[in-house]
């Protein structure tokens, strides 16, 4: 039964193209982890690298079986194959595998790496499971609870939004503000209750992938094994249900999404359309899945953090600020305004509201779209409105951050205007290169990972090597210099040639994108996925 689906990844050049992407992405990843860990002294925990492994093999699970499976719904070619023989729960079942399938094989594209690691005395030979096993693991289960919440009626996600809300508000205050001073906090709770408060967040904190990870390689196997395969068997048994809820819901949500019945929609917000269909339409195909979550923790810290540098010296004793030293110690401001400014580009580069999910669909959609009258310009609007709505947010909270710096006297206002002057520019070359990439019908998955993960991780490393002058030589290395106290007139090289990048780039996209489409189209129409 799972053989065609197999054959199909095989035989399907698009997949296989992704495929290879995340293959030599993951290799660069530990490539760079280890050559800066060979700079290290021999016998320190490689901690941060198994951070690092961790997080690839989340983003890697988001894309091959996450993006995939939540898309799958969106073609009504499925209805074919629900009335089939084949069940829509075995149709799920073979398509998580497939997807489980080609993240195994990512995560074991590292292993030689990893052996150099222990060759060279920088790892137990027994470091190599966890490292392969956890990032799988939570890689899978990132990929299936994204399909799971993707598949969920309207009111369960909208319930399920109230309640992260309430869970990050928890976080912020017992795990920034009360942070180290949560002893003190509890003693106002019965002895009873402040003991099992207590024990909870301890327990969440070190039994998380990441807490149990940087315990095994902190401490001898023996010592951790019992965490780390504890962890293991839960995270298994939250897969078999996410993998069964999904299976049971596929084809209820495929229902809901094309033959939803008629309700009465009178009292709901319908933005207006007004004389720009395109970008309305846009607009409103990325706020169906508008990721609040992240853009809740992350402006929920950054105004924390925000008060704790307005504060300063008059930060109350009583609130904890453990949290804030070490952001201040792995970079502060510059770091964490990098890393937003990078999340306001990630919608820029990806293209979320013009993209397809395949060929066909794009097919369908041009096929109507270039009948009207609608020039490049109104593609231009339509993509940069839709991107700057789901990364306006994340700017914002950078601002912020910048803001509360110039009143604190931690950065002149002179680097502040030059950093957020740098991130204006990010910003455009991300979304003009994404545009370029739409016009031209490809795949932004590869694009859009090189220029979101892969820029910033070549930028820390020439960062290390070089100094800031050098790391500038990034987009994202280019913010984060620009909080440097002092820049030699060489350094604005680097923004002036990112703007004219930039100019050339937009002028070429827009001039040739009616062209390129119609020349897309023309090739793609008619054709099958396979030759």
């Amino acid at each position: 039964m799972f053989y065609p689906f197999f054959a199909l990844v095989a035989q399907s050049p698009t997949r296989q193209a992704t495929f290879r992407r995340l293959v030599c992405l993951h290799l660069l990843i530990l490539g760079g982890a280890c050559w800066s860990l060979g700079r290290e002294p021999v016998g320190r925990p490689a901690i941060w690298l198994g951070h690092l492994a961790l997080v690839a093999g989340i983003v890697e699970g988001a894309l091959l079986i996450g993006w995939r499976l939540t898309q799958l719904p969106r073609s009504q070619a499925l209805e074919f194959l629900l009335v089939s023989p084949l069940r829509p729960a075995r149709l799920l079942l073979a398509e998580a595998l497939v997807g489980l399938a080609q993240l195994g094989l990512i995560t074991l594209a590292g292993l030689p790496v990893l052996m150099l690691l222990v060759a060279d005395g920088r790892l137990d030979p027994l470091d190599s499971l966890p490292l392969l096993l956890m990032p799988f693991t939570w890689g899978a289960l990132t990929g299936l609870g994204l399909t799971v919440w993707a598949y969920e009626p309207r009111g369960v996600r909208r319930w399920g939004e109230r309640i992260v809300l309430g869970l990050v508000i928890v976080y912020l205050i017992v795990g920034v503000l009360a942070a180290e001073n949560l002893r003190h906090w509890l003693t106002l709770l019965p002895t009873g209750v402040s003991l099992t408060i207590l024990h909870a967040f301890a327990a969440l904190h070190t039994h998380n992938p990441f807490g149990t990870l940087s315990y095994w390689l902190d401490n001898q196997a023996a010592i951790a094994a019992e965490r780390v395969l504890g962890l293991q068997a839960a995270a298994s048994i939250v897969l078999i249900l996410l993998m069964a809820r999904a299976a049971g819901r596929l084809q209820a949500h495929f229902r809901e999404r094309h033959y939803q019945p008629v309700r009465d929609v009178s009292k709901e917000y319908r933005p207006r359309i007004g004389n720009r269909p395109l970008t309305w339409w846009a607009i409103k195909r990325v706020t169906e899945y508008s990721g609040r979550i992240n853009l809740w923790l992350a402006g929920g810290f950054g105004a924390l953090y925000a008060a704790y540098i307005v504060a300063g010296a008059h930060w109350p004793s009583w609130l904890g600020q453990r949290v804030f030293v070490l952001c201040d110690e792995v970079g502060g401001i510059a770091a964490l305004t990098t890393g937003l400014v990078v999340l306001a580009a990630v919608p820029a580069a990806f293209q979320y509201g013009l993209w397809d999910s395949n060929a066909q669909d794009r097919c369908r959609r041009l096929e109507l779209l270039l009948l009207t009258r609608l020039e490049a310009r109104d593609y231009w609007e339509a993509a940069s409105a839709a991107a700057w709505r789901r990364g306006r947010g994340y700017l914002g909270v950078a601002v912020l951050l910048w803001t509360a710096a110039v009143i604190a006297g931690r950065i002149p206002l002179a680097q502040v205007t030059v950093a957020l002057a740098s991130a204006v520019l990010l910003w455009s070359l991300y979304f003009t290169l994404g545009f370029r990439a739409f016009s031209r019908g490809v795949q932004a998955s590869g694009l859009g990972l090189l220029l979101t993960i892969g820029l910033p991780l070549a930028a820390h490393v020439l960062t290390r090597l070089g100094g800031s002058i050098l790391g500038a030589l990034m987009p994202p290395g280019l913010v984060y210099s620009a909080h440097a106290p002092a820049a030699s007139l060489s350094w604005l090289a680097g923004p002036l040639l990112l703007a004219e990048l930039t100019l050339a780039l937009s002028r070429g996209s827009l001039s040739a994108c009616d062209s390129r489409l119609r020349r897309w189209y023309e090739q793609h129409h008619g054709r099958k996925v396979m030759s």
